[in-house]
């Protein structure tokens, strides 16, 4: 079977057993999509096929998208294409990157990956990428490079919705309550659309804020949703030295590895509600491991910075 055919791919779901689960009577499964694909992996995988099939259905050559410099979306895009024979662009917020090619591609472990998969980046100053949706700027970016097949930062559209729609399946409807972290709100839209009427979905947002809601609205009228927001760390990309014991302890503890921004607060928040007694005596649970593990080795250079302790690989 071709990687990004239209069938679906499942992951396998992994039980958690843990003195705090049990003492609560809940139950824990993770749904490993982190091990859909070494490089493309997670909600990443699922975002991207619909397009990519899109894009060569189309005719297209070449796929630009936008991202940060850690940005998981900007690796998965650069191995996705490499993998189709796709070109593929990436607009990287920052153009201070660009000064030394040379010397950030050597710091920068997301864009040296990028760059290696054959990925040509164009660094743009911060006040100009936050144009990034709009016709003037995008219509520039064609004068540049030629017609091309646009994601948009994050990887979130309407395909990328019909993606995630395949990570909960009728193997999980046992589960009475679904959670998933939320960047760009697009990964549990399609999670919410795929649950049954007696499920739960609790998305864990790694940014601060309530504009989510609004973006999760326009992609799903269900209404079984609620977005914790406890657990952000402070905002998107922040973390403290009880998020990253966490994190090493359960991936010592259960042998899974976690990342920093997205599935780490997303665990930690469950743990913390189940110390709490927010779920009620055999409740079950799935919370989906949506990647991002290409990101650990970046948030390790700012963590000897900080000089707090390093995430284990």
């Amino acid at each position: 079977m071709h990687i990004f055919s239209s069938e679906t791919v499942l992951s396998e779901n992994q039980q958690i057993t843990h003195p705090v689960l049990n003492a609560a009577q809940v139950f824990l499964d993770i749904k490993r999509e982190d091990q859909l694909h070494k490089e493309i992996s997670g909600n990443k995988f699922r975002k991207l096929k619909y397009n990519l099939i899109e894009a060569k259905k189309q005719g297209y050559a070449t796929m630009l998208t936008f991202g940060g410099a850690f940005s998981n979306h900007i690796a998965a895009t650069a191995a996705a294409g490499k993998m189709v024979g796709l070109q593929t662009i990436g607009v990287i917020r920052g153009d201070e990157l660009d000064k030394n090619l040379e010397k950030t591609l050597t710091q920068n472990d997301t864009l040296r990956f990028a760059f290696s998969a054959g990925m040509q980046l164009k660094f743009v100053a911060r006040k100009l990428y936050s144009n990034k949706t709009s016709s003037v700027f995008l219509d520039e970016l064609k004068n540049e490079f030629g017609t091309y097949y646009l994601i948009p930062e994050g990887g979130t559209n309407d395909l990328a919705i019909k993606g995630c729609e395949e990570i909960v399946t009728t193997q999980d409807d046992t589960y009475d309550v679904i959670c998933c972290a939320v960047g760009t709100g697009g990964t549990i839209s399609g999670i919410i659309n795929s649950t049954k009427k007696h499920q739960k979905v609790l998305g864990f947002p790694a940014l601060k804020g309530d504009f989510l809601s609004e973006e999760i609205k326009k992609y799903t009228s269900k209404t079984n949703w609620k977005l914790i927001h406890d657990y952000h760390f402070g905002g998107y990309g922040k973390v403290n030295q009880d998020l990253i014991e966490f994190i090493n302890t359960f991936k010592d503890q259960q042998h899974i590895p976690l990342d920093p921004v997205y599935t780490g607060k997303m665990l930690f928040g469950i743990f913390d509600m189940v110390k709490n007694g927010v779920f009620p005596k055999n409740t079950r649970i799935l919370a989906v491991h949506t990647g991002g593990l290409q990101g650990i080795a970046g948030m390790n250079k700012k963590l000897v910075k900080k000089r707090l302790p390093l995430l284990t690989i």
